[in-house]
């Protein structure tokens, strides 16, 4: 008997907990029911921007951290661009620096060619002047020498033609 007694209970509390757990179903179904009923249409929109909020708050991380990575692009491409720009001014001031000293290059290239120019001329003109001086120096000596000969006399007769022709033949 007592061990009947103890299976009995067993028996009972199993039935209990059965009976208990299709009570439950039965009134969560209808509460369910009556509650969906009664349930605020507000109370899902809710539910839904809460939703929206968390997709929204996960993308907005990721945009938070795109927009870091852009920023560091950003201040390295700055760099980068000063950099460059210095360098630009650098080789402007050189190259104005260049054609400065092209200028002056230039200029003083013409001066020296107005001055080479001038001194060839002098140089020509001197070449000149010294040929014209050694052909009155030759003149000269001729004279010179005509005269120490005896060749030209100047006791010619101005009548006497022949005379020219006579002292070109002795002289010759």
């Amino acid at each position: 008997m007592i061990d009947d007694l103890a299976q009995n209970l067993l028996y009972l509390t199993g039935g209990a907990f059965a009976a208990g757990w299709l009570a439950a179903k039965i009134g969560s179904f209808l509460g369910r029911r009556w509650s969906s009923a009664k349930r605020d249409p507000r109370d899902d929109r809710i539910r839904s921007i809460e939703a929206e909020l968390r997709v929204t708050g996960v993308s907005r991380e990721k945009l938070l951290e795109e927009l870091e990575t852009k920023k560091k692009e950003l201040s390295a491409s700055e760099a980068r661009m000063k950099e460059h720009s210095a360098t630009i001014k650098e080789q402007l001031a050189e190259i104005n620096k260049l054609r400065v000293d092209l200028k002056a290059s230039v200029r003083k290239t013409d001066e020296l060619r107005n001055e080479l120019s001038d001194r060839a001329e002098e140089n020509l003109r001197s070449t000149c002047r010294l040929r014209d001086m050694e052909t009155e120096l030759s003149v000269a000596r001729a004279s010179t020498d005509l005269m120490s000969t005896g060749v030209l006399d100047y006791n010619i007769d101005e009548d006497d033609e022949e005379a020219p022709e006579q002292i070109i033949k002795s002289v010759s």
